[in-house]
C-alpha cells in the first residue's frame, strides 16, 4: 500500500520541473525582441586583440573573428598555440604573441598600441580555485591590462569587451560570483569618464564550437538552450563584433545577458547576409 504514495512523492518534483521547463521553453520561443538593424556604416575594427583564445569562449570568439571580412588583423595574446590560432596564422590574419605574465604587459606594448578593440576571454573554473587565485585572474589581470593599454594607446575611442557571468551578486555566498562583480565594478569604475568603454557579457552556459564540443557538452547545451540559458562560444564572438560595429551607441558599463548575446549574434548574421545579397 505504501508503493503508490512513494511513487507520487517521487513524481511530483519531476512533474513540477517539467512544467517549469516547458514554461521556460514557451517564453523563449515567443520572445520576438529582435535588434534593430544597423543603419549607419559600421565602426572601424580592422585590427583587434584577443586574449584567452586557447579557452572555450576564446576559441569561439576567434572563429567568429576569422570569418569576419571586416577584421583584417587579429593580435592573439596567448600562453599556447591551438589549431584555430595556427589556422589563423596560416591564413595571414592572426599574429600570435606568446605571453606569460598577465600582470605585466610591457613586452606587448607595440601590439596593443595599434588596437582600439580588445576581446577578453581569460578565465578559469572556480572549482578547486582559491579566492586569491581566482581574483588575481579575473580581476587583477584585466585591470592591469586596461591600465597599461590606455597608457600606450591614445585612440579617442577604446572598447574592452570581456566575459563576466550571469546571476552574480556582491552579496552572493559563492566566491566566484563576488569576484565577477568586483571585476565588473573595478573595470567600469576605471573607465568611467575616460576614452575607454568596458562592456560585460553575462552568458549562462557557454557551449564550445560545434567541432570542439564533446557529447556531454552538447547535451548540456541542448538542455539549456530551449530555456534561453545557453549560447555557443561563436555567438559571443559575433555579438562582440556586432557591438563593436555599433560603436559608441553602447556606453561604458553596458551588460549583455544571454538573450542579448543571442539577439546581437543574430543581428550580426543578418547584417552580413544583407551585405552579401547587396553585393
Amino acid at each position: 500500500m505504501k508503493l503508490p504514495r512513494i511513487r507520487t512523492i517521487l513524481l511530483v518534483p519531476l512533474v513540477l520541473f517539467t512544467l517549469f521547463y516547458l514554461a521556460g521553453v514557451v517564453i523563449v520561443a515567443t520572445d520576438d525582441r529582435s535588434v534593430e538593424a544597423l543603419k549607419e556604416p559600421a565602426a572601424s575594427h580592422r585590427v583587434i586583440a584577443l586574449f584567452g583564445a586557447s579557452g572555450t569562449a576564446g576559441d569561439g570568439i576567434l572563429k567568429a573573428a576569422l570569418a569576419d571580412p571586416d577584421i583584417g588583423k587579429i593580435h592573439v595574446i596567448t600562453r599556447r598555440a591551438t589549431p584555430r590560432i595556427e589556422q589563423g596564422m596560416a591564413a595571414g590574419k592572426v599574429i600570435m604573441t606568446l605571453h606569460m605574465d598577465y600582470l605585466d604587459y610591457a613586452d606587448i606594448h607595440e601590439q596593443i598600441s595599434e588596437v582600439d578593440t580588445v576581446y577578453w576571454a581569460i578565465g578559469i573554473s572556480s572549482i578547486g580555485a582559491d579566492e586569491e587565485t581566482y581574483g588575481r585572474i579575473h580581476v587583477d589581470f584585466p585591470m592591469q591590462f586596461i591600465k597599461e593599454w590606455t597608457s600606450v594607446n591614445s585612440s579617442a575611442d577604446l572598447s574592452f569587451h570581456f566575459i563576466s557571468s550571469s546571476d552574480i551578486s556582491e552579496d552572493s555566498r559563492a566566491m566566484w560570483a563576488r569576484e565577477k562583480v568586483r571585476a565588473e565594478k573595478s573595470l567600469f569604475g576605471f573607465a568611467d569618464g575616460t576614452n575607454l568603454r568596458v562592456i560585460a557579457y553575462r552568458p549562462d552556459y557557454i557551449g564550445p564550437t560545434e567541432e570542439e564540443a564533446h557529447i556531454g557538452q552538447n547535451l548540456l547545451y541542448w538542455f539549456f538552450r530551449p530555456v534561453g540559458a545557453a549560447v555557443r562560444a561563436t555567438e559571443i564572438g559575433r555579438a562582440m563584433i556586432e557591438l563593436t560595429a555599433r560603436g559608441s551607441s553602447f556606453q561604458n558599463g553596458t551588460k549583455v545577458s544571454t538573450s542579448g548575446i543571442v539577439r546581437y549574434s543574430d543581428a550580426y548574421e543578418q547584417r552580413k547576409s544583407s551585405v552579401t545579397r547587396d553585393n
